[in-house]
């Protein structure tokens, strides 16, 4: 049994899932060709191996499994390719797709990889280590094993596994995030240690307030990162074991302890963002102070002035009645 390789890349904070079906659509691409009924949570397409029929003619209905690989476009932003060459899934997911991407982040690229193995004495599928044992067999009687092409219920697996491995990608640009918001204030702890003045401006203050806050929305609200289960499985067949396999990813990469650790992070963070709000309140609370003060002294400088001034005048007359002639 060969070996292949399925590979995530999280793009953008989100897709318009009904822009990228639209997208595929014009590049000749059939969404959802085995009819899963999965749409919106996903949309799939299969694509060509072969390099010169994938750009002369994309469609898929006369070429046996093991010609065709596929590709599974995510709401979260996230794409997953299976046995498709790495410059063909990374151009079509930072370049074809880009108009549907919202808050894309393509400089930030984040990609994992898997390796799978098709077993074709097997029905069901399994994970270890960061191998897949993807279970090909089907019942006699499915119209599609007879003319080589895969199985709805191989789809749905892909599906599965492929929505486990987008989470983790997905995650891993939480993750990086975060790493440069630390980055970003690792001097802060140091000065405080050492009594120094924190030489932060507003706007930076503001800025990583609302970075950690964007962190953290798309962690624990934006997405389906801390659900137990996706909203696409909900309607699978229970015998399908689907769920598992989404758990399977999950635990072989160490999501829910990354998800904890993620938020024990954000937690300290938040600290961070504390003592710098502190600090703008003190800063403002500061200026405001001494605005008073030079309002008072500006106060009391006129009222110097007039006293003088009257003083001033009461001299002259003084000066002028006693040099009056009596």
């Amino acid at each position: 049994m060969q070996k292949a390789h399925l590979t995530a890349y999280a793009v953008a904070e989100q897709f318009d899932i009904r822009k990228a079906r639209d997208i595929l659509q014009e590049k000749g691409f059939e969404p959802d060709p085995f009819q899963t009924g999965l749409f919106p949570q996903v949309v799939h397409i299969q694509v060509p191996i072969d390099s010169i029929r994938r750009v002369s003619n994309p469609t898929t209905t006369d070429l046996s499994s093991d010609e065709v690989g596929d590709v599974f476009v995510f709401p979260s932003g996230t794409v997953v390719a299976w046995s498709l060459p790495e410059g063909f899934t990374s151009f079509l997911a930072t370049r074809t797709l880009l108009p549907a991407a919202e808050g894309a982040h393509i400089e930030n690229l984040e990609t994992e990889d898997l390796e799978y193995i098709e077993d074709p004495q097997r029905e069901n599928s399994s994970i270890k280590g960061d191998t897949i044992i993807l279970g090909t067999k089907s019942g006699n009687d499915d119209p599609e094993s007879k003319l080589g092409r895969q199985s709805v219920d191989t789809v749905l697996t892909k599906v599965a596994f492929s929505s486990g491995l987008a989470r983790s990608t997905k995650l891993a640009v939480l993750e990086t995030l975060l790493a440069n918001y630390f980055e970003s204030t690792r001097t802060i702890p140091t000065l405080l240690s050492q009594g120094s003045r924190l030489p932060f401006t507003r706007d930076f203050i503001l800025r990583k307030t609302g970075q950690l806050l964007s962190v953290r929305a798309q962690l624990n609200l934006y997405s389906e990162l801390t659900d137990s289960l996706p909203d696409l499985f909900w309607d699978s067949r229970h015998e399908l074991g689907l769920e598992g396999y989404y758990e399977q990813v999950g635990r072989a990469l160490d999501v829910g302890i990354r998800i904890k650790l993620l938020n024990e992070k954000m937690d300290y963070a938040q600290e961070i963002a504390s003592v710098l709000r502190e600090r703008l309140s003190e800063t403002h609370g500061l200026r405001l102070e001494w605005i008073i003060i030079l309002l008072i002294a500006v106060e009391v400088g006129f009222e110097v002035l007039r006293l003088w001034k009257e003083r001033a005048h009461e001299l002259e007359a003084k000066a002028e009645q006693s040099s009056e002639p009596s």
